[in-house]
């Protein structure tokens, strides 16, 4: 192997161990700090229960802790940092999972400690198990609490901290879902016991159905809502921000094919796009339509579906599942155009801006 190869190599090799160690540490910074702004949180949250008027007291041992930690310590204690560190606390200290989670490491603890007749003292024992039970809790950015401390409902805002977690999100792309209102567009689609795993467990994909949003949000797309454009315009906008449109499909999304042709019988037809998704290990066909979905779009997504069931699909992989996006949709035209065990064609609508949280929360209460 020539020397400048082997150079090269080997200098990837040191930078990937460099690049993973400075994300180690800024985890660990990120995760070492959320625990002290919890912690002093606590403190706050303590002294002002002493005080006898607690509002008028808080109020003056903010101002006057502010004042001497931005002497000491710098930029980053304001009275506005405290407030929301206050709150952080008050949050997170009554979160039932947080508790739960205390309770029973604190629970295993002592046994351990009667067990086997340590001289460690049950405080210090106790210490180190909040520690490490705070830092496998609170795995987020600081910056990503005070958002997520902005969401009243405790199911809603758990959810949104689940799937932050597990799929590395950053503020920014934590408060786009959050304005998309994506735990209420999923929960749209779930019943009671649906809603109340995806507050605790996040977003779980097993089945077809798990992978649909009605409606997808595709405001990143740029396009008015009542502005007049083309299927293949929405198709090319969505192509250029592919990216966008892959997070807004959901996990494990992989992009195939635009404008794929499929021929029999000396006729030619074309699927807008094709999309893998390696969670349920299947095709996804997507065909866009501009303006009422009609029962001939269902139709011909069937026939989509079927081709590539028995042509395309592996022995190994799970049937193909067609999505219809369309502006509009009449729910009886879907109901009885698909068969009543119908698990592979759906049909959602888009939206080409934000929409209202409200709305989206009242469809929610009258399901």
């Amino acid at each position: 192997m020539p020397d400048g190869l082997q150079n090269k190599i080997i200098f990837q090799q040191v930078a990937e161990l460099l690049q993973n160690a400075r994300q180690q540490v800024l985890r660990t910074v990120n995760s070492t700090m959320t625990i002290t702004y919890f912690e002093i949180g606590r403190i706050i949250v303590e002294e002002e229960q002493r005080g006898k008027e607690r509002a008028e007291y808080g109020k003056k041992l903010l101002k006057s802790l502010s004042k001497e930690l931005t002497k000491e310590f710098g930029k980053g204690f304001s009275l506005v940092s405290l407030e929301n560190i206050r709150k952080f606390y008050l949050t997170y200290s009554n979160s039932e999972s947080l508790t739960r989670i205390l309770q029973i490491q604190k629970t295993q603890s002592l046994t351990e400690e009667f067990k086997s007749k340590k001289t460690q003292s049950v405080t210090a024992q106790f210490n180190r198990i909040d520690y490490e039970t705070l830092a496998s809790f609170f795995k987020l950015t600081f910056t990503h609490y005070v958002f997520l401390m902005r969401i009243d409902d405790e199911k809603e805002r758990r959810f949104y901290k689940i799937e932050s977690e597990k799929y590395n999100w950053s503020v920014r792309e934590l408060k786009r879902q959050y304005d998309s209102a994506l735990y209420t567009r999923l929960a749209l689609s779930r019943d009671k016991e649906g809603v109340l795993k995806l507050s605790e467990k996040g977003q779980i994909i097993e089945k077809p159905k798990d992978l649909i949003k009605d409606p997808y949000i595709l405001e990143f797309l740029g396009l008015p809502e009542l502005h007049q454009y083309s299927e293949s315009q929405l198709e090319q906008e969505i192509i250029n921000k592919l990216e966008h449109f892959l997070l807004e499909l959901g996990h494990g999304f992989t992009f195939v094919a635009r404008q794929e042709r499929i021929t029999f019988d000396d006729k030619h037809f074309k699927i807008d796009l094709v999309f893998y998704n390696r969670i349920l290990r299947c095709f996804v066909l997507i065909d866009l339509k501009i303006g009422e979905l009609k029962h001939q779009d269902l139709g011909q997504m069937q026939m989509y579906v079927n081709y590539y069931d028995r042509e395309m699909r592996l022995e190994d992989e799970n049937k193909t599942i067609g999505i219809v996006l369309c502006q509009n949709k009449s729910e009886a035209v879907v109901k009885y155009t698909l068969p009543e065990n119908n698990e592979q064609i759906f049909a959602s609508k888009y939206k080409t801006v934000l929409p209202s949280v409200e709305v989206l929360k009242e469809l929610l209460e009258c399901k």
